[in-house]
Protein backbone atom coordinates (compact mmCIF):
# COMPACT_ATOMS: atom_id res chain seq x y z
CA UNK A 1 0.00 0.00 0.00
CA UNK A 2 1.36 3.54 -0.80
CA UNK A 3 1.03 6.85 0.80
CA UNK A 4 -1.52 8.10 -2.11
CA UNK A 5 -3.99 5.51 -1.26
CA UNK A 6 -3.34 5.90 2.67
CA UNK A 7 -4.08 9.87 1.97
CA UNK A 8 -7.08 8.87 -0.19
CA UNK A 9 -8.14 6.87 2.47
CA UNK A 10 -7.75 9.87 5.12
CA UNK A 11 -9.05 12.77 3.41
CA UNK A 12 -12.35 10.57 2.40
CA UNK A 13 -12.87 9.57 6.22
CA UNK A 14 -12.03 13.84 7.31
CA UNK A 15 -14.66 14.80 4.40
CA UNK A 16 -17.23 11.92 4.77
CA UNK A 17 -17.31 12.27 8.90
CA UNK A 18 -18.35 16.35 7.81
CA UNK A 19 -20.88 15.00 5.10
CA UNK A 20 -19.54 16.73 2.18
CA UNK A 21 -18.71 13.91 0.49
CA UNK A 22 -15.69 11.62 0.91
CA UNK A 23 -16.70 9.44 -1.40
CA UNK A 24 -15.79 11.56 -4.47
CA UNK A 25 -12.49 11.86 -3.00
CA UNK A 26 -12.10 8.03 -2.65
CA UNK A 27 -13.75 7.81 -6.25
CA UNK A 28 -11.49 9.79 -7.82
CA UNK A 29 -8.67 8.07 -6.36
CA UNK A 30 -9.87 4.71 -7.38
CA UNK A 31 -10.88 5.51 -10.49
CA UNK A 32 -7.98 8.08 -11.83
CA UNK A 33 -4.95 6.69 -9.82
CA UNK A 34 -5.47 3.03 -8.47
CA UNK A 35 -7.39 2.22 -12.46
CA UNK A 36 -10.15 0.58 -10.72
CA UNK A 37 -13.11 -0.19 -12.49
CA UNK A 38 -16.13 2.66 -12.21
CA UNK A 39 -18.39 0.16 -10.95
CA UNK A 40 -16.15 -1.41 -8.59
CA UNK A 41 -14.98 1.89 -7.02
CA UNK A 42 -18.75 2.32 -5.83
CA UNK A 43 -18.83 -1.05 -4.45
CA UNK A 44 -15.58 -0.16 -2.91
CA UNK A 45 -16.79 3.20 -1.99
CA UNK A 46 -20.17 1.72 -0.28
CA UNK A 47 -17.97 -0.54 1.90
CA UNK A 48 -15.75 2.15 3.11
CA UNK A 49 -18.91 4.71 4.25
CA UNK A 50 -20.26 1.77 6.44
CA UNK A 51 -17.83 2.37 9.66
CA UNK A 52 -17.48 5.93 8.28
CA UNK A 53 -21.17 6.40 8.36
CA UNK A 54 -21.79 4.64 11.36
CA UNK A 55 -19.40 6.73 13.82
CA UNK A 56 -20.91 9.76 12.37
CA UNK A 57 -23.82 8.73 13.35
CA UNK A 58 -23.16 8.42 16.97
CA UNK A 59 -21.28 10.79 17.09
CA UNK A 60 -23.64 13.63 15.96
CA UNK A 61 -26.51 11.54 17.86
CA UNK A 62 -24.85 12.25 20.96
CA UNK A 63 -24.20 15.99 20.51
CA UNK A 64 -27.80 16.10 19.03
CA UNK A 65 -27.32 17.14 16.09
CA UNK A 66 -29.63 14.85 14.18
CA UNK A 67 -33.12 15.50 13.74
CA UNK A 68 -35.03 12.45 13.32
CA UNK A 69 -38.38 13.44 11.99
CA UNK A 70 -36.60 14.75 9.69
CA UNK A 71 -34.02 12.81 8.35
CA UNK A 72 -36.22 9.15 8.96
CA UNK A 73 -38.28 10.02 6.01
CA UNK A 74 -35.27 11.03 3.91
CA UNK A 75 -33.63 7.86 4.57
CA UNK A 76 -36.34 5.80 3.82
CA UNK A 77 -37.16 7.03 0.44
CA UNK A 78 -32.66 7.26 -0.18
CA UNK A 79 -32.79 3.82 0.36
CA UNK A 80 -35.70 3.87 -2.82
CA UNK A 81 -33.22 5.39 -4.50
CA UNK A 82 -30.61 3.31 -3.72
CA UNK A 83 -32.35 -0.12 -5.22
CA UNK A 84 -33.24 2.79 -8.35
CA UNK A 85 -29.23 3.12 -8.83
CA UNK A 86 -28.71 -0.45 -8.39
CA UNK A 87 -30.60 -1.26 -11.17
CA UNK A 88 -29.51 1.59 -13.07
CA UNK A 89 -26.07 0.88 -12.97
CA UNK A 90 -26.61 -2.80 -14.21
CA UNK A 91 -28.16 -1.18 -17.54
CA UNK A 92 -25.88 1.73 -17.72
CA UNK A 93 -22.05 0.87 -18.98
CA UNK A 94 -18.95 1.84 -16.51
CA UNK A 95 -17.68 4.09 -18.55
CA UNK A 96 -20.47 6.27 -19.45
CA UNK A 97 -21.00 5.92 -15.38
CA UNK A 98 -17.77 7.41 -15.36
CA UNK A 99 -18.72 10.36 -17.54
CA UNK A 100 -22.30 11.06 -16.06
CA UNK A 101 -20.26 11.55 -12.01
CA UNK A 102 -17.30 13.58 -13.70
CA UNK A 103 -20.34 15.50 -15.56
CA UNK A 104 -22.39 15.71 -11.84
CA UNK A 105 -18.84 16.66 -10.13
CA UNK A 106 -18.15 19.55 -12.81
CA UNK A 107 -21.82 21.03 -11.97
CA UNK A 108 -21.44 20.54 -8.28
CA UNK A 109 -18.02 22.57 -7.91
CA UNK A 110 -19.47 25.28 -10.80
CA UNK A 111 -22.47 25.66 -8.44
CA UNK A 112 -19.87 26.16 -5.12
CA UNK A 113 -18.05 29.00 -7.19
CA UNK A 114 -20.82 30.85 -7.98
CA UNK A 115 -23.65 30.63 -5.51
CA UNK A 116 -23.79 33.11 -3.16
CA UNK A 117 -23.86 32.18 0.31
CA UNK A 118 -26.95 33.42 2.11
CA UNK A 119 -25.57 32.99 5.88
CA UNK A 120 -22.53 35.37 5.29
CA UNK A 121 -23.91 37.77 3.14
Amino acid sequence: MNITALLAGLFSGIIASMGMGGGAVLLIYLTVFASVEQLAAQGINLIFFIPIGLLSLIIYTFKKQIEWRICLPIAAVGVLGAFAGIYISGVISGDMLGKIFGIFLCFLGLKEIFTKDKKRS
